[in-house]
């Protein structure tokens, strides 16, 4: 079996795309793994743009699956990058994406510049979800010989705790990250991220990223580091978040948005 797929990448954080409007391309578990290891395809994130319900004719139906083969409910990144695609196809400047949970709002700001419309964070322990009743807003673990404290946990579509440092790479996410991600307070595991101030509008981030590791970029990630920092009142509401290989420009006013670079759309052919 061989079909076409796309490869893209936003700040690094890198997709293989599937578009199965026409064609109805189903993968399992063990081919999803398979084909995310570094020395097959590899990628952060596979997504599947879906066939779109007649009813609805505007919305883009995506699946969103991490390299470990889990399927998960949002990829800010990744939104971006089908919403290139969607915009191209369609030559328009906007395009309407849903995820599991949230209907997602793209516009075209330039040729590799997209902005996106999260929608609302969710604080409440439920919907995090937290296993127990606490504070998500000063959340402490203990996590081999670290102690981790002030821990802000939200919601942006998936879960993540944020944990503001003064130096965010001191922090060896490859040992730190999967026990945190696995914590027994995160009933549907948990992305990480340490988050260094710069000032008012600029903020460093390491991120570990649940079911794909340790990642050049999140866009959750960076939307919920954004809303923490001004909800903890350390940064204004239009925050960059910087990784590696650039940066994301978040506005937070009851809603989230999140504007930055994607790729060049690659088109490659996937052998099973």
């Amino acid at each position: 079996m061989e079909f076409k797929a796309y490869k893209m990448d936003g700040l690094g954080n890198d997709f293989v795309i599937i578009d199965r409007r026409k064609n109805n391309i189903s993968l399992d578990r063990e081919k999803i793994i398979d084909l995310g290891k570094r020395n097959r395809i590899g990628f952060d994130q596979l997504i599947f743009i879906d066939k779109i319900d007649p009813i609805n004719p505007d919305f883009n139906p995506i699946t969103i699956f991490n390299s470990d083969g889990d399927e998960v409910e949002a990829c800010g990144n990744g939104s971006r990058c089908i919403a290139k695609i969607l915009c191209e196809e369609m030559n328009k400047d906007s395009a309407i994406i849903v995820t599991s949970n949230r209907i997602l709002k793209a516009q075209k700001i330039a040729e590799k510049k997209i902005k996106m419309e999260m929608g609302e964070p969710k604080f409440d322990w439920r919907k995090i979800p937290l296993s127990k009743n606490i504070d998500h807003k000063k959340i402490s673990l203990k996590i081999d010989d670290n102690e981790l404290k002030d821990g802000f946990a939200l919601n942006v579509g998936n879960p993540h705790i944020i944990f503001f440092v003064e130096d965010c790479f001191k922090y060896d996410l490859k040992k730190i990250g999967p026990l945190v991600e696995n914590n027994d307070l995160f009933p549907e595991k948990i992305n990480l991220t340490f988050a260094q101030v710069k000032d008012s509008s600029n903020i460093l981030v390491n991120v570990w990223e649940r079911g794909a590791g340790l990642t050049k970029a999140c866009g959750t990630a960076a939307c919920a580091t954004g809303v923490a920092a001004f909800e903890k009142k350390l940064t204004d509401n239009k925050i960059n978040i910087h990784f590696k290989e650039g940066f994301l420009n978040i506005e937070y006013n009851k809603l989230i948005s999140m504007t930055g670079p994607v790729s060049d759309i690659k088109e490659i052919i996937i052998k099973l």
